[in-house]
C-alpha cells in the first residue's frame, strides 16, 4: 500500500505573491473622471481623482511618470478608454486594457476607489490578461472602415425609402429591373425626379438593351401617379443618396492612403495597377486585392469565402502580428469560435454560450454562411455539418476553420492549400461503421464488415 505523502512545512515568504510590475498603476475610467491608484515615491499607495479633459489626462500622465510608474492597467466600458490609452501610449507607458469580466471587484460595496486599487494590486502581481489592441495604423484603418460601413447602411436605408416612394406612385420598375442602383435604374429615377411623366420621356437616354426586361414591360411599369409631393420626396432622397456615395468615396481615399503607408518598404514605390473588373455596388474603387497581397505577403482571398472586403475588415481588427497568440487555438478562443465545455465530475454537462461584438468574429461567421453554395471542401464540410448538427453549429465550425487557416497563412507566410481542410475519410468511415453496428445491435443483429 502506497504511503501517504507527509505535508511539508513551507516558510511564509514562499507563499507570498511576487511583484511582477512594482511600478504599476490602476485606473478606473469614467466618462467625466478617472480614479487612479499608483505607488508613490515613498512606496505608499496613492489614490487620486482626475477629470477627463485632455489637459487633466496629460497632467495625470506627467504625475505617473514622476512617481516612477511604468505599467498602467485600466478598465472601462464603451469608448472612454481610447483617449486615455492614446495619451498614456505617447508618454511611453506600457498600457493594458482589461476586460471587466476577467477580474472580480473586491468584496464589499463597489466604488471607483476600490476598483482602481484592486486593478493596481492584481496588475502589480501580473494576474491580469491584456486585451488585444492593434497598432495605431490599424486602429485608424478600422475607424475609416467602420464609418464607411455606417454610410453604406445609411445609403441602403435611403434606397429602401426610394422604393417606398416608387410604390406609392404605383411605379413597378423596381420589380422589373434586377438592380435599381445600376446605371439604368438610377437614370430612370433621375428622369422621374426631373419631372418626366410619360414612359417615353422617362426612358429617354437610357440604354434599355442592357436590361433583360422587355421595352413593353418597362413602359407599362412606368405609368403611375405623379403627385408633386411624391416628386419632391424623391428628389430629396436622391440628394441624400448622392451625399452618402460622396462620403463613402472620401473615406475610400483615406483608406487607400493608409494602405500605401502600410506597404512594406520594398513595395512602397511600386505602382498599384488599377482595378480590371467592373466596380460593383459597395465595392472599393481601387485595386484592394493587390494592396492586401503586398501588405500581408500572401493572398488571403484564395481562401474560400473570404473576399477583399472581408479580409480588410479582419486585418483592421486583428493586425498582422500573430505572435500575440501563441497558437491557432489561442486565436480562435479570442475570437470566441472555440467550444467552451462545462465539466462537472469529469463529465461534459453542456457548453457555455458566449456572445461577442468582435468585428473580426462577425466577418468570419458571415464568410462561413456563404459556404452552403461553395463547391470546395469547406462547402462540403458546411453542408455535412449542417445536415447533422444544424446550421448554427456548422457556421461556428466553418468560421473556426477559416480563422485557423488565416492565422497559419499570415504567421507562416504560406499559400492556401485546400488539402489542409480535406476531411479524414478513414475517420468518417469508422464513424459510419460504428453507427451501423449500434443500429444493428438495437435490432438484435450483428454486423460483419467485409472488404469489397
Amino acid at each position: 500500500m502506497r504511503k501517504k505523502q507527509q505535508p511539508k512545512q513551507t516558510s511564509q515568504s514562499t507563499l507570498q505573491l511576487g511583484l511582477i510590475y512594482p511600478g504599476a498603476a490602476g485606473i478606473d475610467v469614467g466618462s467625466m473622471n478617472m480614479m487612479v491608484s499608483y505607488p508613490g515615491k515613498d512606496g505608499i499607495q496613492t489614490v487620486q481623482e482626475y477629470d477627463a479633459y485632455t489637459a487633466d489626462l496629460q497632467a495625470m500622465a506627467e504625475q505617473l511618470k514622476q512617481s516612477g510608474v511604468t505599467h498602467v492597467c485600466m478598465e472601462a466600458t464603451g469608448v472612454y478608454w481610447m483617449a486615455v490609452y492614446e495619451i498614456l501610449e505617447k508618454n511611453g507607458f506600457t498600457v493594458t486594457v482589461v476586460n471587466a469580466r476577467h477580474y472580480k471587484n473586491v468584496a464589499g460595496q463597489k466604488t471607483d476607489v476600490k476598483d482602481c486599487q484592486w486593478l493596481q494590486q492584481l496588475h502589480a502581481h501580473g494576474l491580469l490578461r491584456a486585451s488585444h489592441i492593434a497598432e495605431e495604423d490599424y486602429r485608424e484603418l478600422r475607424t475609416y472602415i467602420h464609418e464607411r460601413n455606417t454610410l453604406q447602411k445609411s445609403k441602403c436605408d435611403v434606397l429602401n425609402r426610394i422604393h417606398k416612394v416608387l410604390t406609392q406612385m404605383n411605379i413597378k420598375v423596381q420589380h422589373i429591373i434586377s438592380d435599381i442602383e445600376g446605371v439604368a435604374g438610377m437614370g430612370i429615377i433621375h428622369n422621374i425626379a426631373n419631372g418626366q411623366t410619360s414612359p417615353e420621356g422617362i426612358l429617354e437616354g437610357i440604354n434599355t438593351k442592357v436590361l433583360k426586361a422587355k421595352k413593353e414591360d418597362l413602359e407599362k411599369s412606368l405609368k403611375g401617379i405623379f403627385k408633386p409631393c411624391f416628386i419632391t420626396v424623391l428628389k430629396n432622397h436622391l440628394v441624400s443618396y448622392q451625399f452618402y456615395k460622396k462620403q463613402m468615396l472620401g473615406y475610400e481615399k483615406e483608406i487607400e492612403a493608409l494602405l500605401v503607408k502600410l506597404l512594406p518598404e520594398q513595395h512602397r514605390h511600386e505602382s498599384i495597377k488599377p482595378k480590371k473588373t467592373k466596380v460593383r455596388k459597395n465595392e472599393y474603387n481601387f485595386n484592394l486585392k493587390e494592396y492586401l497581397h503586398k501588405i500581408v505577403g500572401v493572398d488571403l482571398t484564395e481562401i474560400d469565402g473570404l473576399d477583399e472586403n472581408t479580409v480588410l475588415t479582419i486585418i483592421s481588427v486583428v493586425g498582422l502580428n500573430m505572435h500575440k497568440w501563441p497558437t491557432a487555438d489561442h486565436f480562435v478562443s479570442w475570437l470566441n469560435l472555440s467550444a467552451r465545455p462545462k465539466i462537472t465530475g469529469g463529465k461534459v454537462t453542456g457548453y457555455q454560450k458566449r456572445f461577442t461584438a468582435n468585428t473580426a468574429t462577425q466577418a468570419f461567421r458571415m464568410a462561413a454562411k456563404t459556404m452552403w453554395q461553395q463547391k470546395g471542401l469547406l462547402g462540403h464540410l458546411y453542408r455535412r455539418l449542417s445536415s447533422t448538427k444544424g446550421s448554427q453549429r456548422a457556421i461556428k465550425a466553418v468560421a473556426r476553420r477559416l480563422a485557423v487557416i488565416l492565422y497559419t497563412m499570415i504567421k507562416k507566410q504560406t499559400r492556401y492549400d485546400s488539402k489542409i481542410v480535406a476531411p479524414d475519410e478513414d475517420k468518417i468511415k469508422a464513424h459510419k461503421i460504428a453507427r451501423l453496428r449500434k443500429e444493428a445491435q438495437k435490432l438484435g443483429c450483428t454486423l460483419e464488415i467485409q472488404a469489397a
